[in-house]
């Protein structure tokens, strides 16, 4: 179990003793170094590698889900923060269009004005032609039938000078006449092309009212869009501030919790130091494989430094994880005597086995998070005798055993004993 640092100096201490003890491994001299020494600390480093997993059972199932839905909430306040801008910018660009067919209409209606006033001056001019044909060809033949009075002149005529004359007046005549139809006709040509320009402006203005109707409602969709994009953010807004002080009281929970898991483990350690004092003898020897295996498992989670998954301190696991069925029978690793047994918040249920004076120090193995012990404190064991049974007690995502190994109250890698 991985502890809280007090300060960013004992988090930096712990670091650099975790260096200094991976620099120390790797400066021992190839020439005096043991083959299959190397090879098992290769193995061993491998294994780190392989199984160095964020354990989520260096925190309360409390602290869990609190930083869970935390999570959750930071993750879906940004969707709904870019699904907000999204929507903004389509609003902004339809806004942009809205304008622009605004514009297109405005232009279309002068273009139609402009086009039933053009008609209205071409209706106008067009009855001022015909007033003016009228009085053109009522004159014309209030002076007699052009065509007679052409023929006319020619008998009357007495000289060639006099033939010539006479028939330039009645030119005169007849293309009088003739204009006047011309200009009618042009003036009614005139007027066709301006009703049909006012028919394809009146034409125009219906299409962009029609388009600017039907963006009307896209514009209508997309302030709503908008608007619901805005709540759901204010609403997320909410519930992260609501997520982050639920993770705040479960961190300062889970902080109370180990303040009350450490003081009992300093006093159970001045228990282990004041037993050393007082021990004698003891077996001295190779510690490699010394003792029984307390589970059959798969190492889940080995021993070592590494950070927080949650609280992000680089600390110690203080033990190895071993992957277990609920209700599994935990072995003694050695013959010895049990010199505790409680419930911890942090470590389930827990118990003390003192193995006693191993090369003049003080050895105890821990088993936590079980689901009870079938022994109790002052009783002696037997290596290979079933203590308790694992469980899912404390801060545990599943059933497992959190396994360490004390020297004189400090924990070492349990592997480095196991057989």
């Amino acid at each position: 179990m991985r502890l809280f640092p007090r300060t960013a100096r004992h988090r930096l201490a712990a670091a650099t003793a975790a260096c200094s003890l991976a620099i120390g491994a790797l400066a021992v001299p190839l020439a005096n170094a043991d083959p299959k020494d190397l090879k098992h600390r290769q193995h061993q480093a491998e294994q780190q590698v392989k199984h160095a997993r964020h354990d989520l059972d260096e925190s309360s199932d409390r602290l869990r889900r609190a930083q869970g839905a935390l999570d959750k909430a930071v993750r879906e306040l940004s969707a709904a923060r870019s699904q907000l801008h999204a929507a903004t910018a389509r609003l902004e660009a339809a806004e942009l269009r809205d304008q622009q067919m605004q514009d297109r209409l405005e232009v279309a209606e002068q273009r139609l004005t402009d086009a039933q006033t053009d008609l209205a001056h071409g209706q106008a001019a067009l009855d001022d032609q015909r007033l003016q044909l009228t009085d053109t060809v009522t004159g014309i033949y209030e002076q007699g039938d052009p065509q007679l009075l052409a023929f006319a002149t020619l008998l009357e005529s007495r000289s060639t000078a006099d033939l010539t004359r006479q028939s330039a007046l009645n030119d005169v005549i007849v293309g009088r006449e003739a204009r006047a139809y011309d200009d009618l006709h042009a003036a009614e040509v005139l007027l066709q092309v301006r009703e049909n320009e006012v028919q394809a402006a009146h034409d125009d203005v219906e299409v962009q009212r029609r388009a600017a109707a039907e963006h009307l409602v896209t514009m209508e969709r997309l302030h709503q869009d908008a608007r619901d994009a805005r709540d759901k953010v204010m609403t997320l807004v909410e519930t992260r501030r609501g997520a982050r002080a639920d993770a705040v009281r479960a961190r300062q929970q889970d902080r109370r919790e180990l303040q009350e898991a450490q003081r009992r483990e300093n006093h159970i350690k001045q228990l282990i130091l004041a037993q050393a004092r007082r021990a004698k003898g003891g077996y001295r020897g190779s510690t490699n494989g010394l003792l029984l295996p307390p589970v059959n498992g798969a190492v889940t989670s080995p021993f070592g430094y590494r950070e927080h998954p949650i609280y992000h301190y680089w600390g110690l696991h203080d033990g190895t994880d071993f992957g277990v069925s609920c209700g599994e029978g935990m072995r003694a690793v050695a013959s010895g005597t049990v010199i505790a047994k409680y419930y911890s918040a942090v470590y389930g249920n827990r118990l003390y086995l003192s193995l006693g004076n191993i090369n003049g120090k003080n050895v105890t193995a821990v088993y936590n998070h079980a689901t009870g012990y079938r022994v109790g404190v002052g009783e002696h064991v037997s290596q290979g005798e079933v203590v308790g049974y694992v469980g899912s007690t404390g801060w545990s995502t599943g059933c497992h055993l959190h396994f360490t190994i004390l020297v004189n109250g400090n924990a070492v890698d349990p592997m480095n004993w196991l057989s």
